[in-house]
């Protein structure tokens, strides 16, 4: 009896392990055949002989290789250093606010500087991605503000000893980083964060009032994702939870700490945004292989810039990513007030002191104007005056808090409001 139960269990975890360990051997394969064909392609004698397809083949590797290994790469925030207002550059230092298993609330301070009066709180998303996607973002706020941000991290290295991770965990977490940053606080919320860092709000709001923050900046998240759906936030109606715990949920292998993990993995989330752009991905990477064939490539090019934040992705706890699936999307319960939190509803009516304002990209395709505007219809306790709302309607998803049009339209609206609220 008891062999029979260790072969079921073993069964078990090679059923959801093997997916996993396959992917990351695809991956690693591809990023050896890269460096393989961009060292052969190199090799000194081949030089006596000019040929242009050794050329190619030197850039197919190198771009390839590059790809591949940036999948598993946690990008650097390249922030150590900046101007201020005394024309001095300043060294930017990462300190750690608060530790978890899962985040670490990290504080950009700027060596030699006064401290800022406007005191911002970024959360980032937990979406597959860093919260290094958000470095503009943190680069074009530091001038003004001391800027905090949740740096979540990859579930592939925290130990199943941490325990479970879901939406009301997130929500915890929120809850303690605001408290611990204190009343003074302005809350950023950008894209997947946007419906629960509403709910943390509305529970301070009612049990720790005098630790709430004093605004609340929403940008481009799901609140009602019913409201105008997409490609992305209609997907959870066209399967069922059944459905996406036996097609996206496998266990972490042996390769790393949180071996035994049950996660969504990032390479298959990446996947799956690979291909849905597939053509456009595709052309993307045939011609920076010709640039760089015709040695026009560059480290620091815009190719590379967005690759390597792009294709650096990391793997969410299962129980984080089907909890959203089903809470968020799927019952709506944010849209309807009717979400609870360690078994008591949360009422978002509550907030009555926190100015809230939502920003919306009229050219989003991942969450469409209408889905983040709908949190001011929930809040039926809070003035009008402390209600506020900007559309920029060329903006897709990351243009709102990357880009031109962050820094040149939408970074000095959201400054406005701060400094008007402080």
């Amino acid at each position: 009896m008891q062999s029979r139960y260790a072969f079921l269990k073993d069964t078990f975890l090679m059923r959801y392990m093997a997916p996993y360990d396959f992917m990351e051997t695809v991956r690693t394969t591809n990023q050896w055949w890269g460096a393989t064909a961009q060292a052969m392609a190199s090799y000194p004698a081949l030089a006596m002989i000019p040929n242009p397809a050794m050329q190619w083949m030197s850039a197919w590797g190198e771009v390839t290789e590059r790809a591949f290994s940036r999948m598993v790469a946690r990008p650097d925030w390249h922030l150590d250093s900046m101007v201020t207002d005394d024309g001095k550059d300043h060294e930017v230092t990462i300190e750690p606010v608060m530790e978890t298993p899962f985040c670490d609330l990290i504080h950009f301070k700027v060596q030699g500087r006064r401290k800022k009066p406007l005191q911002v709180m970024l959360v980032a998303p937990m979406s597959g991605h860093y919260a290094t996607l958000l470095r503009s973002t943190v680069k074009s706020l530091l001038p003004d503000c001391e800027v905090y941000i949740t740096d979540w991290h990859n579930a592939r290295d925290i130990p199943v000893s941490a325990g479970k991770f879901d939406v009301e965990d997130y929500t915890q977490h929120l809850i303690d980083f605001m408290t611990h940053l204190g009343p003074k606080t302005h809350v950023i919320a950008v894209c997947q964060p946007v419906p629960l860092s509403l709910v943390a709000t509305a529970w301070m709001a009612e049990h720790r009032p005098d630790a709430q923050p004093k605004t609340l900046t929403l940008m481009a998240g799901p609140v009602d994702p019913a409201a105008n759906p997409t490609e992305v936030t209609d997907f959870g109606n066209t399967v069922t939870m059944g459905q996406l715990n036996e097609t996206m949920i496998q266990r972490v292998g042996f390769k790393y700490a949180g071996v035994g993990r049950m996660v969504y993995p990032g390479l298959l989330q990446l996947a799956a945004f690979m291909a849905m752009n597939s053509e456009k991905h595709g052309t993307a990477f045939q011609e920076q292989i010709m640039r760089v064939a015709q040695g026009e490539g560059r480290e620091d090019d815009k190719h590379n810039t967005f690759y390597d934040e792009y294709l650096a992705v990391m793997d969410m706890p299962a129980e984080f990513y089907l909890s959203t699936v089903d809470r968020i999307f799927k019952r709506r319960e944010i849209a309807t007030n009717s979400f609870t939190f360690k078994g008591e509803a949360v009422d978002f009516g509550k907030i009555t002191d926190v100015a809230v304002k939502v920003v919306e990209g009229g050219r989003d395709d991942i969450s469409a104007p209408g889905q983040c505007i709908a949190a001011l219809d929930l809040l039926t306790g809070l003035p009008d005056d402390k209600k506020a709302a900007h559309l920029e309607p060329e903006a897709g998803h990351y243009g709102i808090f990357a880009g031109r049009r962050w820094r040149e339209n939408i970074r000095p609206v959201v400054l406005d409001f701060l400094k008007a609220n402080k």
